[in-house]
């Protein structure tokens, strides 16, 4: 996120940004207000809009969580970088969109019958015993807090740009100030209409990038004409041996790191919150359909122009700001520094506006994961972790419970923020965050194994789940501890970390589950027919 403000800094936008700027975060105050006045005060609709949300909301809400402003900055600079094998990574939208449609409507049924609002409910309301919830509680936090985190110092560097140098510590607090509000006092309303304005905003800029590159080159096939003079390593697949960009690695992340995404806490909850089997599953088609075809052209493609475009100076050297086309500091500004190129010179006054609207779109998504993630450790905390110690707690004290971790946590957030920004020690501690953050997504797939067994096999124990889940969180732990080893650098080349640690979990939930007691018949006989 660095990179764009680095890029922005170059490009003379006026006040128009700062004017989107405003009028978005005024938006996202009235859709709290909408929320607020929406909701019915219950727990249930605090959490799932209670259990209601129609097509149009769930699959934009699902694609909006999915993806962050990284859509449209890593991508693009992966493939500037990389070349053609980045594109790959493409296939993991309709495989998530798969999950949602095989793993999400199975959630979805069981939630709806037996009352769930976290991941933890069904888990351990299949399996038994408070130990297994703690267990996917704490597998669920490690994926949300580095979240939260990253995503709020996204908001204060953008706050930097637009007014100021000494704006970071207000920018980030006013932008966590304004989430804040609309998560607390509208619920999963509010944050799932901010999902849906955040995704038609992303889909919309998607396309605007992969129309303005192409019409930059004078067509179709000037476009292809161009790509196909680039160096001949761009568009083939990496070999093992030099790189983790080679077929083995991007067929193991496609498949792990969506399901990763799918399973993480504040999807599973949309996936309660669904107003029927038939919603979630014409959502997850529109997901594995119109997700890829904006990827792939207004997203991968744009990186591909890029590197036709504007080649760095000598291919052979590493993509540093030395080696980079003048206003490139890192592959990642590709998008926008061809975006701020084109769509100005194309469109003139409009496309100044197009432009601001989608770097402020850009930073805006961030703070929408941030406020998903929010929404979803407010509902983890209370019911996995509250429930336990309050039992006879009612709704509507466990909702403002929920609300107040939402508080503390945007407050310990915008902490750690702020000392990162201002000291030594706060810059080792967000650093050590920031690295927990590329690990979040091989934590959350540890809960991929348990679900299957529930929805699909059931067969395993809760002693095999407990063991097994734990044994793939220490093996994401190990990798990080121990990443400097040859060894291990060479094995995550080859594998993605979330598949290697699910592999261990699947072979200790199996063997574990093997040796001691399953579940009692008539417990599975009753998921059965709730399932059905």
């Amino acid at each position: 996120m660095s990179d764009l403000i680095i890029l922005l800094s170059s490009t003379d936008l006026g006040h128009t940004p700062k004017i989107v700027l405003v009028i978005y975060l005024l938006i996202l105050l009235g859709l709290g207000i909408f929320g607020y006045l929406k909701s019915k005060g219950t727990e249930e609709d605090y959490y799932l809009a209670g259990r209601g949300q129609g097509l149009l909301v769930t699959s934009l809400t699902i694609m909006a969580t999915f993806f962050s402003g990284v859509a449209l900055l890593g991508f693009p600079g992966l493939v500037y970088e990389n070349g053609i094998s980045s594109m790959f990574l493409a296939l993991n939208l309709p495989v998530a969109g798969a999950a949602v449609y095989l793993l999400g409507n199975g959630i979805r049924k069981l939630g709806q019958a037996r009352g769930y609002v976290t991941p933890g409910d069904m888990i351990a309301g299949y399996y038994g015993g408070t130990g297994i919830r703690f267990v996917v509680a704490v597998l669920g936090i490690l994926y949300v807090l580095p979240y939260i985190i990253i995503q709020i110092k996204a908001g204060g560097m953008l706050a930097q740009q637009l007014f100021g140098e000494n704006m970071f510590d207000f920018g980030a607090a006013a932008l966590s100030l304004v989430t804040l509000i609309y998560v607390l006092v509208g619920g999963m309303r509010s944050v799932a209409w901010t999902d849906v304005l955040q995704g038609l905003l992303l889909l919309s800029g998607a396309l605007l990038a992969g129309a303005a590159v192409v019409v930059s080159l004078g067509g179709i096939e000037p476009f292809f004409s161009k790509v196909a003079e680039l160096d001949p390593k761009q568009l083939t697949m990496h070999d093992p041996t030099e790189s983790k960009w080679n077929p083995w690695w991007i067929l193991t992340f496609c498949l792990f790191g969506s399901l990763a995404s799918i399973v993480q806490p504040a999807q599973w909850m949309r996936f309660y919150a669904a107003k029927s089997s038939k919603t979630l599953r014409q959502s997850a088609v529109i997901f594995a359909v119109v997700l890829p075809a904006c990827f792939l052209f207004g997203v991968m493609l744009v990186g591909l122009v890029g590197r036709a475009v504007h080649p760095p100076i000598d291919p052979n050297l590493p993509l540093i700001a030395e080696n980079l086309p003048k206003g490139l500091n890192k592959p990642d500004q590709i998008a926008v520094f061809m975006l701020s190129e084109q769509l100005p010179a194309m469109l003139g006054g409009l496309g100044v506006i197009l432009i601001s609207i989608i770097m402020v779109a850009i930073m805006a998504a961030s703070m929408s994961t941030a406020d998903s993630n929010l929404h979803a450790l407010g509902g983890v905390i209370t019911r996995d972790f509250y429930d336990r110690i309050n039992p006879n707690a009612t709704e509507k004290q466990r909702a403002w419970v929920g609300r107040f971790v939402i508080i503390i946590t945007t407050a310990i957030a915008l902490g750690i923020v702020s000392l990162g920004e201002n000291t030594d020690f706060g810059k080792g501690l967000l650093q050590t965050i920031a690295e927990f953050f590329f690990l979040a997504m091989a934590f959350s797939c540890q809960l991929v194994p348990a679900a299957i067994d529930i929805l699909y096999i059931r067969k395993g124990t809760r002693t095999g789940a407990i063991a097994g889940m734990c044994t793939g969180g220490a093996v994401v732990l190990a990798t990080y501890l121990f990443s400097s080893d040859e060894g291990i650098q060479h094995i995550k080349r080859l594998i993605d970390l979330g598949c290697l640690a699910v592999i261990f979990n699947v072979i200790v939930f199996i063997i574990v589950s093997i040796q001691t007691p399953r579940v009692k018949p008539s417990h599975i006989e009753s998921f059965e027919r709730d399932l059905s």
